[in-house]
């Protein structure tokens, strides 16, 4: 028989809560828009310092292989790389860092995996960006707990999107209504679901 001491979790300690804080604020500056930066190197170079500064991997135009290293960027010409694939699987990307995004032109993926900052607002600011509403055509959402329907109906403007794999998303709670909104906005969308 259990003691009730082992029941009940306890409350957060100072010295947790700090460290909780700490990362918090630490990702937040992590995520921090660097406008100059972007004029300096260009959109898709910034993005990716952003990406990889949080932990998060990046595929170019031309590799197979993906980019997690920040020290390791490639170097050449401004310009040259161009990212075609963001996997943000267990990164601390934010809403504060998607203004990023607004100069990609050539993202084809995306996968936002157990990311604990993705929110409504983040897919609604991605499904906003007219560049990626043209390349985008494959996404995944998955153990991202702040996502809800609104978020999920949001990708309706990501016109060429093709397929999309939802898992995981306790926020959903309209799924009938959900599925239905995105697959009339986009007929073609394939849509692979496991909320249950």
């Amino acid at each position: 028989m259990k003691l009730l001491s082992q029941l009940v979790q306890p409350a957060l300690s100072h010295r947790d809560w700090s460290r909780r804080h700490f990362w918090g604020w630490l990702n937040a500056v992590f995520n921090k828009v660097d406008y100059e930066r972007i004029k300096a190197v260009g959109p898709d170079r910034a993005a990716a310092e952003w990406l990889l500064r949080c932990g998060a991997k990046v595929r170019f135009q031309g590799f197979d292989r993906w980019q997690h290293d920040y020290n390791g960027m490639p170097t050449g010409p401004l310009g040259r790389y161009k990212i075609q694939a963001i996997d943000a699987t267990e990164s601390c990307i934010m809403f504060k860092g998607f203004d990023y995004l607004d100069g990609l032109k050539h993202v084809e993926e995306i996968r936002f995996n157990k990311c604990i900052y993705i929110e409504d607002a983040c897919l609604e600011r991605l499904s906003s960006i007219e560049n990626l509403q043209e390349s985008l055509y494959m996404m995944e959402v998955v153990s991202c707990g702040n996502v809800t329907d609104k978020g999920v109906v949001a990708l309706h403007k990501l016109r060429n999107l093709e397929y999309l794999f939802l898992s995981d998303l306790p926020g959903i709670k309209d799924k009938q209504t959900t599925v239905q909104r995105l697959q009339t906005a986009l007929p073609r969308l394939d849509l692979s679901l496991d909320l249950e």
